[in-house]
């Protein structure tokens, strides 16, 4: 992390990023920018600004300057840090980057001491590594076998932000596939497990053109892990880590061996050998997938030469599956069938109830809040028995459904069968 000595604001150092401004003519540096991690436009758009601030001081107005090259904060030498510019004062006012402990420390017991130190857990992973010989015993799994688990993590960040992208409490989930050792055997792991993530992500409506991976290699890959790859989705704030699908080798299942002096190996019957397994890990954020869902879910388009923005969440995702609309709310007729509709899906769907203002206003709202389906009881639908119609949010298109088979239609719309 670094400070800022003059605002006494903290940044994390890789999540700033400086830049050297070169003249385009004579390829002379005559200062550097500073911008915090954002979009590739929202971030030169400010290192535009602070560049023509610094040719302005120093008497180069209009002088054209190669494009930036943005690096981490934490790459710079202290030399380069004696002039990039602070993003919140704009003059060298950094301190040198130093690490941070990520995990929050707290206390056990009443007493306060360093004996009874503890730390919340910075990822669901190791509760998976310490039950794994419970698990072995209990279920008698073969490899290869995963264990997954969901559960709160806690990290000690700096700078929240990002609406929920980036923050100190988040649910996690994880799975440790393990698998046998050798390094012959864990690149197809590996390349399944990638390959079986992104499509996973893409069947719940991430969409695909957003979506990218960035491979770690060198410094910065994990000190026990064979390989590791991010899937990266393209946030509105930019480029971020979604997922990542490390082989992280039988570093864990060692470590929790020596600590403890329990061996946590397993016999392969068929192999006759007895091996620390190695293990593939899928790990993904809860509110980071929430929050990409959203980002891809956003739809504008032109209905009737008006605008309308809506969600278009897949049906099997969409936290409101379908909205009960009786035509007219004054109509005791309409108002007890709809009624009656809406209590048979509550018991199988989370569904809502809307009988107030004209139908095409609750039509947009029920758009903007990205439900699939908007069934509507009509005079056709108790006169005639001719069911209730029943229209897509996407296409807007509606169709009549008997009311016997509202059901049906709807399982198969969301649930595929």
């Amino acid at each position: 992390m670094v400070d800022c000595k003059e605002t006494k604001l903290r940044f994390r150092a890789d999540q700033i990023f400086y830049s050297p401004v070169i003249l385009e003519e004579t390829s002379e540096r005559v200062g550097y920018v500073c911008v915090q991690e954002g979009n590739d436009e929202t971030m030169v758009k400010d290192a535009k600004k602070q560049a023509k601030a610094l040719l302005k001081a120093k008497d180069m107005k209009g002088s054209k300057i190669e494009a930036f090259a943005f690096r981490e904060v934490v790459e710079a030498t202290e030399e380069e840090m004696a002039e990039i510019p602070s993003p919140a004062s704009g003059k060298p006012t950094l301190t040198m980057p130093r690490d941070f402990n990520l995990m929050f420390e707290t206390r056990v017991g009443a007493a306060v001491d360093s004996e009874n130190i503890a730390y919340l857990r910075p990822e669901t992973a190791q509760g998976i590594f310490i039950n794994f010989k419970n698990v072995l015993g209990s279920s008698r799994q073969k490899i290869p076998f995963g264990i997954a688990q969901i559960g709160k993590a806690f990290r000690n960040e700096i700078t929240p932000r990002n609406f929920i992208f980036r923050s100190r409490e988040f649910e996690q989930m994880e799975v440790e596939y393990f698998i046998p050792p050798g390094d012959d055997v864990w690149p197809e792991f590996h390349q399944k497990w990638m390959d079986d993530s992104k499509d996973f992500l893409v069947s719940l409506g991430l969409r695909e053109d957003l979506m990218g991976w960035d491979v770690h290699e060198g410094d910065g890959l994990a000190h026990y892990a064979r390989a590791c790859t991010d899937i990266t989705f393209k946030f509105p704030f930019g480029e971020q880590e979604l997922m990542g699908i490390a082989a992280r080798g039988n570093y864990d299942l060692t470590q929790h061996t020596e600590g403890s002096g329990k061996t946590l190996d397993y016999f392969d019957d068929q192999t006759k050998e007895k091996y620390i397994p190695h293990c593939i890990e899928p790990s993904l954020g809860v509110d980071r997938l929430a929050l990409a869902i959203i980002c891809s879910a956003y739809a504008e388009d032109e209905i009737g030469g008006e605008k309308r923005n809506f969600l278009k969440f897949s049906p099997k995702i969409a936290p409101i599956k379908a909205v009960v609309l009786p035509l007219l709310k004054n109509k005791e007729a309409l108002v007890s069938t709809a009624r009656d509709i809406f209590e048979k899906l509550q018991a199988r769907y989370n569904v809502a109830w809307d009988a107030t203002g004209a139908i095409g206003r609750r039509y947009r709202r029920a758009d903007e809040v990205g439900v699939p389906f908007c069934i509507t009881v009509d005079f056709e639908t108790i006169e005639d028995d001719a069911g209730v119609t029943i229209r897509d949010r996407d296409s807007t298109e509606q169709v009549r459904v008997p009311l016997d088979e509202v059901i049906p239609y709807l399982s198969k719309a969301i649930d595929g069968y």
